[in-house]
């Protein structure tokens, strides 16, 4: 065995284990639907030998049909009837089954990968491409669809019924039998060459569409900027680069195919096969070896037959490609996510002490042996070229992962003691971003206390300045983001402030939320601001210098260091604070990408 054949052997065994393991929540739906194929497919020669009988009793009476027993006619008639409507029932019971079995299956896998995902660590993000989650979540789940919701009925009604109908043939008469599948030997050598590079092939598809996707999702999102710096034609080669070669690698596999897939569909076509069955059983007929009603119900069954093992070929290319799909959506769910505390630990306070803390990024060290301490009711401010560690830190202290050595503490408990529901009923976020919902604005600021009374939520939304422009709203508060209106810059930060109003958490984590609002808003939102952190303890990233002059400390990050600690005029002098000063402002802002990273 070749070491490519061994490579897609495996590949295959990889594809069908992660078929079984994501269908275990639906295996005995699937089971019992199966049940109902085996009955539906045994019940599958009742019309041919209906025809049988019928044709044998018509060619044995003589003179008029009138002289032809009706009570017997009736009676086949009626089995007939029974049979084909029991076929039926047994038939569409088992695709309900499996379409209800899909339906869950989806949503467990769904749910699943939102779970995964919302415990996945910071790293995980950065070394994954948005188009793979996309892929994952919305074609992969689909593609899985055709292996529960049809696979389990169309395979194995696929292999039994040609079975059952084959016994049947070789039943009345195993010459015609042998006449009827006499092309199907050679329509089988040529789908099996015409396979047996599926499974790799269809990988290697999967995986030039997965860079169409993330090379579209690259261009839209970052479309401002690329026209704002002249780039569109590159930004665009880019995916037709990433279009052309999937093209190029679909007609590669596919062109050598289509002689083979012609003379295969040849070799089972109707017109080929009344010829061979029907020239074939009148030679058998005339030496007295068949019966008419024999020929017909054979030549009949052998059009049938190709349809039936048309269905397992079809669902066997549709089973590969859900393996390379479930092997997917297995490395998604298999993420390696944040541990959380089985017995949790309640914080004495909310003092937060940073001890000593590295953590990178692969090969790119991010922070390096950090060590801080944000007293209770403090704001401290993160200040830094980009990519210093300001956001990494930020995250590492709301445990968005957790560090590679060191410790983060929460009123004396280490972050990793603490259940996230608990951690973040303390901690809460104001981001350059808002980070808001498609629901309506009501939902959008109640999301961490779904129980708030409209009261409550206008509240919070008064004093993130904010409530009056709700209220002109046609809908109000029941407005739907991107439906019943839309956001400024200024507006949807206000939405994002009045949430962690309403949160009313202890700690706050902040990037400046007015680093890029537009000059109406910024008043309105400094004032929200005001009130958000009032009594709170503060970790700011500034990125202005007047965010930071009223801080209680000032953390400047160089390179993943702290090398200036202290108020203003404590640290004035600092070298590093001064070139900072010198730039004309603090820091670069993180939107330039992840620049932590």
């Amino acid at each position: 065995m070749t070491e490519t054949s061994e490579q897609d052997r495996q590949r295959d065994e990889a594809g069908r284990e992660a078929i079984r393991r994501l269908s275990r929540p639906v295996k005995g739906r699937v089971m019992l639907a199966q049940a109902f194929t085996v009955l539906s497919a045994l019940l599958s020669f009742a019309p041919y030998l209906a025809l049988v009988w019928l044709g044998d009793l018509f060619l044995a009476g003589e003179g008029p049909l009138a002289q032809v027993d009706a009570s017997k006619v009736h009676e086949i008639a009626l089995l007939l009837v029974m049979a084909f409507l029991s076929q039926l029932f047994f038939r569409a019971l088992a695709l309900i089954i499996t379409h209800f079995a899909d339906m869950k299956l989806r949503y467990v896998i769904r749910k699943g990968i939102v779970e995964r995902l919302s415990r996945a660590p910071l790293a995980w993000f950065s070394a994954t491409e948005s188009g793979k989650v996309r892929s994952a979540v919305q074609d992969d789940t689909k593609t899985v669809h055709t292996v529960i919701a049809h696979g389990p009925v169309d395979r194995l009604n696929g292999v039994l019924q040609p079975m059952v109908l084959l016994a049947f043939m070789f039943w009345i008469n195993w010459r015609l039998a042998l006449i009827g599948i006499a092309t199907i030997p050679f329509y089988f050598l040529l789908q099996a060459l015409s396979m047996k590079d599926m499974g790799p092939k269809t990988a290697e598809m999967n995986g030039h569409l997965a860079q169409v996707s993330s090379t579209m999702v690259e261009l839209v999102s970052g479309i401002k900027v690329v026209k704002a710096f002249g780039k569109t034609g590159e930004a665009h080669r880019n995916y037709a680069d990433a279009a052309s070669a999937f093209s190029q690698s679909y007609w590669d596999w596919c062109a050598p195919l289509i002689g083979l897939c012609s003379i295969a569909g040849e070799l089972i076509s109707s017109p080929l096969l009344l010829l061979i069955n029907l020239g074939g059983g009148a030679l058998v007929m005339g030496a007295g070896l068949a019966t008419l009603p024999q020929v017909l119900a054979c030549a009949l069954i052998a059009i049938v037959l190709p349809t039936a093992i048309s269905a397992v070929a079809n669902s066997t290319w549709s089973y590969q490609m859900a393996g390379a799909a479930a092997v997917r959506l297995c490395e998604i769910l298999d993420t390696p996510s944040i541990p959380e505390s089985k017995t949790s630990k309640k914080p004495d306070g909310v003092v937060v002490e940073v001890n000593d803390v590295s953590y990178s990024y692969g090969d790119t060290q991010a922070l390096r042996g950090v060590s801080l301490v944000l007293n209770p009711g403090t704001t401290t401010a993160l200040i830094g070229p980009s990519g210093s560690g300001k956001s990494t830190l930020a995250t590492l202290i709301a445990r968005f992962d957790d560090p590679e050595s060191g410790s983060i503490r929460l009123g004396g408990v280490d972050l990793r003691d603490i259940s996230s529901r608990d951690l973040y009923n303390m901690v809460s976020f104001v981001l350059q971003d808002p980070m808001l919902i498609n629901a309506s604005i009501g939902r959008n600021i109640s999301l961490a206390k779904p129980e708030a009374s409209l009261e409550e939520i206008r509240e919070a939304a008064r004093t993130a300045q904010i409530d009056d422009f709700i209220m002109s709203l046609p809908k109000g508060y029941d407005s739907v983001l991107g439906t019943d209106c839309s956001l400024s810059g200024g507006e949807g930060q206000r939405v994002s402030i009045a949430r962690a109003l309403l949160a009313d958490t202890p700690i706050l984590i902040m990037d400046e939320a007015t680093a890029f609002a537009d000059p109406d808003s910024e008043l309105e939102i400094q004032k929200a601001l005001s009130a958000l952190v009032e009594g709170r303890t503060v970790l700011a990233i500034a990125h202005r210098l007047n965010a930071v002059l009223g801080a209680d400390q000032i953390a400047v990050l160089e390179e993943g260091k702290i090398v200036a600690l202290g108020t203003h005029a404590e640290i004035q002098d600092n070298e590093h604070y001064q070139a900072l000063l010198k730039q004309g402002g603090l820091c670069g802002s993180e939107e330039e990408g992840d620049a932590d990273e």
